[in-house]
């Protein structure tokens, strides 16, 4: 079965300038592009295919496979980019939702050493609170965020980074958290917090790695250059 039959691909068209950059549509079955090696053995996510593409020596004819301007791209890239990184986020607060819901519901069920539940016991109470203030602090910033963002150009790239990077984060923490009050239970594929905590890596490094968000974001302010934040 083929990954897919069309696709958005970027590429350097020019020489004289970084921006030089073209986007094209490929369709899967033309002449010199294939779908290579399909990698199926990922920590998460793996319901989305994941597949090298392979291209050799390729035509795209100009007139039909080229999105928008030759060398004109690189706006429609960057603005991409940060409307992925606010989707990123939304995934990851998806997943600290779940991860919540998961852990109060379990935590509720569960009597203890006496007590009728988990809830009982203070240790429970910090991981199932911390995650709810993180959960609301990331939901928060991510809607601030998708409802200022500008969808006909680039320049949100702080908030962008910012957001991605809190939320990603957190998803995982949540996650792990949920694994925690669960204990065995939680290692096991029948409570699925384990594949909530093995999705959630995946958002500290797809569409740009915590490290790449912490350059970009210090980069931003850094041109601040002493003005107050809003």
């Amino acid at each position: 079965k083929e990954t897919g039959d069309l696709f958005l691909v970027y590429a350097r068209t020019g020489t004289e300038k970084r921006s030089d950059i073209t986007q094209f549509v490929v369709e899967g079955g033309m002449e010199g592009f294939n779908v290579g090696q399909k990698i199926t053995d990922k920590l998460g996510m793996r319901a989305s295919p994941t597949a090298e593409l392979v291209f050799e020596n390729v035509f795209l004819p100009a007139k039909t496979h080229v999105v928008g301007d030759v060398n004109g791209a690189t706006l429609c890239m960057m603005r991409n980019l940060e409307i992925e990184r606010v989707a990123l986020a939304a995934m990851a607060v998806g997943i600290a939702r779940r991860s919540l819901d998961e852990m109060i519901a379990y935590a509720s069920d569960r009597p203890a050493f006496g007590k009728s539940s988990l809830f009982g016991f203070g240790q429970i109470q910090k991981h199932i609170s911390e995650s709810y203030a993180e959960y609301m602090a990331g939901k928060c910033y991510l809607y601030a965020m998708a409802n200022g963002l500008d969808l006909s150009t680039y320049g949100n790239g702080l908030d962008a980074d910012g957001v991605k990077l809190y939320c990603a984060t957190m998803a995982k923490n949540v996650a792990d958290r949920a694994i925690q009050v669960m204990g065995g239970y939680g290692y096991c594929g029948e409570y699925t917090v384990e594949r909530l905590w093995r999705d959630a890596k995946l958002l500290e490094i797809g569409g740009g790695t915590n490290e790449s968000h912490h350059k970009n974001m210090a980069r931003d302010l850094h041109k601040l250059d002493g003005n107050k934040l809003e």
